[in-house]
């Protein structure tokens, strides 16, 4: 009599997993399982739930994971490179998918900001630098390109109105919309902020741009200069 050897209990487990996720495509799934069922491509002959849990408790968050420094991820025990490789994908398919949605808006962007700030948090939040990005908008408010021009410290980021405004023209962009992070979490703006933005408000109404706002964004909060002075006048 042939003996059958058994299969591992998480071989099991990961086929009801993967059925799970194909019948609620994964809303009803707590991030370290939709985490581990991208792990089980990564390392299909090992049982990777403690992995996955591991990756959440560090990192906070499925987000949080797949935006982690390569570096950071590398240092976890049991990820190596095609795991990192698989994860980065994900992050960047995710990010390419969110902004191609908004390009493809018909509205106006002012109609859809909750969408352009997913888009900019996912994009930036996790950087533990500051970064200053761009949005080019048309006459009618469509997005028709982004530009990062600047990265700057944990707390800072120099951009000259003159920069802006040349690669405002350059994208041939009627409006714009700046964007940075504040890796402390605190969104509330600085005064080298405020003075920024009067400074290239006033640099882009001279010429017939206009500055229809300044995000402001954390992972978790944001600010608008719009709300408080009077843009693009």
């Amino acid at each position: 009599m042939i003996k059958t050897e058994k299969q591992p209990d998480y071989i099991g487990h990961r086929e009801r997993l993967r059925q799970r996720f194909l019948l609620g495509d994964g809303k009803d799934m707590a991030d370290y399982e939709l985490l581990e069922l991208v792990l089980t491509i990564a390392l299909p002959r090992r049982d990777v739930k403690p992995l996955a849990k591991m990756l959440i408790s560090r990192f906070e968050s499925f987000a949080g994971v797949i935006n982690a420094p390569k570096e950071e991820l590398m240092s976890i025990p049991g990820v190596k490179e095609n795991t990192v490789t698989i994860l980065k994908v994900i992050n960047v398919a995710a990010q390419r998918t969110s902004w191609q949605n908004l390009k493809s808006l018909d509205g106006p962007i002012i109609m859809n900001t909750d969408s352009l700030i997913d888009y900019c948090r996912s994009a930036m939040c996790y950087s533990d630098v500051e970064e200053f990005r761009l949005i080019y908008l048309d006459s009618k408010l469509h997005i028709i390109g982004q530009e990062i021009m600047q990265r700057g410290t944990i707390n800072s980021v120099a951009i000259h109105p003159r920069e802006v405004l040349k690669a405002a023209m350059a994208h041939h962009a009627s409006s714009i919309i700046m964007v940075h992070n504040h890796p402390s979490g605190n969104v509330q703006p600085s005064k080298a902020d405020v003075a920024m933005t009067e400074r290239i408000n006033e640099a882009c109404a001279s010429v017939g741009i206009h500055l229809l706002d300044h995000l402001i964004l954390s992972r978790s909060e944001s600010y608008s200069f719009a709300q408080y002075i009077k843009l693009g006048k």
